[in-house]
């Protein structure tokens, strides 16, 4: 079929257009292509829900789009926010252990009552899902070759989060600092395997690191990533040197388990400083019960652990008037009128008041402060011993309040080595009156000491395992306080401690073994298993990577070389 020359003219341009938006096309930056692994849709919604920007979802929209230092610079700061919100999230889970302590103070300050835990934890995971999240999101974007273009929002948000923690850590410094002792010991139980996790997480990290390498033509920032990442990943290697546990140890070696005794009875399971609390206490075997006592205005000693009576009681419905006043102000009479218990099912200190049964919930209710005579008549009945403080110590008729303490153990005929004398004012008094009475300090022992110590009560921050094997041989008996979480009693477990005063009698009771136990030989082999399968899976992704690096520089070899035909034919 004959064409006219107006037809070959035609044809020929149709030709040239077409082949003109060919070589646009295929000119295209490759980085902006999705990979053969990254469907159209899953790479729309990463950039939806990273860059916040609907419209760059489109692949036309796309064109042109690189990442910039500032790109990279705010997905550093991501993963620094964060790693800064895991390391938090760690801390919120071992500071658990101690958070009564923290609602108590609150109460006192506030005279509000809250178990904050619960809001701790709840805000704590809210800030490490939504980090977690978008850096899961770059990391997929970065794999699928797209632009990390993170939106203002997200920027604003991870910087208030990073404040967020930061005030945290700071609060936690300033008023509880003794629980960053807590966060050391708690490495002695979580160490190995705290190990373990973060060197698998950075083996992980090697894929979207070989991937931004491989694509990546800045020779200076490849060498300075490779450098940075062969150094962590030594380190972490080699970090087991440094780790120190006190249940890397052979099963014969494990010292006995170390005796409960009950922190103001079993108070998860009843009102504190109650009888009903001491009788939960015999019943998950404690040895030991321990109080707090205090003197009523007529002479009466009593069990109450808070200078005033309004957290463990219905003072302010019966005495509103009087109820800031000190509990000493109160005579027995007074104090008989006062229910100690219905408290305990209204504020829940404990999660486990909800698990209670019928019969234990109207026991509570009916709850009254008990007498000192009336524990020391119960202790000898359940043949379990007393340790006890006297409150408040500050008090200027401290001294009539140890007589009349001392008047009433020498009347209840309990086996003197039965009570643990705790207060310091007055001991030698107290040594001299009542000598069976088995004294305990709250202090480590000096240097040029008169008189050996035979029992010490602190707080389990202060000793360290070292220091508890030294006194175990020197059979110095420990008592340490308060421990209610199972790694902690473990640790403590491992390191030879005598005794420990607890909340949560009932689930130390049921640990028949520490949470674990590892021989130094097979920790070893852990060890060594676990970094050479991380390095061969760091090389497994490096090298797959390159080949699919130099897979994709073929196919764009190719299509410079059909470019170059394309253009010899439009020139001829």
């Amino acid at each position: 079929m004959n064409r006219t020359p107006s037809e070959h003219s035609s044809t020929f341009f149709k030709i040239k257009g077409a082949a003109g938006h060919l070589t646009r096309d295929l000119r295209q930056p490759s980085a902006m292509a999705d990979p053969a692994g990254c469907c159209r849709p899953c790479t729309t919604c990463l950039l939806c829900l990273y860059s916040c920007q609907w419209i760059t979802a489109k692949k036309e929209k796309r064109k042109g789009l690189r990442t910039t230092k500032c790109d990279c610079s705010w997905f550093l700061f991501l993963f620094f926010v964060f790693l800064f919100t895991l390391v938090w999230l760690y801390f919120a889970i071992i500071i658990l252990n101690d958070f009564h302590n923290f609602n108590e103070f609150i109460f006192k300050q506030r005279k509000l009552w809250l178990d904050w835990s619960l809001v701790l934890l709840i805000a704590t995971a809210i800030l490490i899902t939504y980090s977690a999240v978008l850096l899961v999101l770059a990391l997929c974007l970065q794999l699928c070759g797209q632009p990390l273009k993170l939106h203002w929002l997200h920027k604003t948000l991870l910087i208030l989060t990073a404040l967020v923690v930061a005030a945290a850590f700071t609060g936690l410094g300033i008023k509880w600092a003794e629980e960053w002792k807590s966060a050391h010991i708690s490495l002695q139980a979580t160490g190995p395997f705290l190990h373990i996790g973060i060197v698998w997480g950075m083996t992980l990290l090697a894929w979207p690191l070989a991937s931004f390498i491989y694509r990546t033509r800045n020779r200076g920032l490849k060498v300075f990533l490779l450098l940075v990442y062969c150094v962590v990943m030594i380190g972490l290697y080699l970090a087991p040197l440094a780790i120190t546990s006190p249940c890397i140890m052979e099963e014969n070696q494990l010292p006995p388990k170390p005796a409960l005794v009950g922190h103001r009875g079993a108070p998860m399971l009843a009102p504190e400083n109650t009888l009903m609390s001491l009788h939960k206490a015999v019943d998950c075997d404690v040895q030991v019960f321990e109080t707090d006592v205090m003197v009523s205005a007529d002479g009466v000693p009593f069990l109450m652990h808070d200078e005033e009576l309004t957290r463990t009681t219905n003072v302010q419905a019966v005495f509103p008037e009087r109820a800031a006043l000190n509990s000493t102000a109160f005579n027995w009479t007074d104090l008989q009128q006062l229910d100690a218990g219905s408290w305990f099912l209204e504020r829940r200190p404990f999660p486990t008041v909800l698990s209670l049964s019928d019969g234990d919930r109207y026991q509570a209710t009916k709850q009254r402060i008990p007498s000192l005579e009336q524990v020391l008549e119960a202790a000898k009945q359940s043949n379990i011993s007393i340790m006890f403080d006297l409150r408040p110590e500050n008090h200027s008729d401290y001294q009539s309040f140890v007589n009349a303490t001392l008047e009433v153990i020498l009347q209840s005929g309990i086996p003197l080595q039965q009570v643990l004398w705790l207060p310091d004012g007055f001991r030698e008094q107290v040594k001299q009156q009542v000598p069976g009475v088995q004294q305990v300090y709250g202090r480590k022992r000096l240097q040029n000491e008169t008189e050996p110590l035979l029992r010490v009560n602190l707080p389990y921050q202060d000793m360290s395992s070292e220091e508890i094997r030294q006194y175990r041989q020197d059979n110095i008996s420990v008592n340490l306080y308060v421990v209610n979480q199972p790694w902690l009693f473990s640790v403590l477990w491992c390191s030879g401690v005598s005794s420990v005063t607890t909340n949560a009698c009932q689930v130390l009771k049921e640990m028949k073994h520490p949470i674990w136990l590892l021989p130094s030989s097979t920790y070893l082999m852990i060890w060594i298993v676990a970094d050479c399968a991380s390095f061969l899976a760091i090389l497994w992704a490096f090298l797959l990577l390159k080949k699919c690096s130099q897979r994709r520089q073929t196919v764009e070899s190719e299509t410079d070389v059909l470019l170059t035909k394309i253009n010899s034919l439009m020139q001829e």
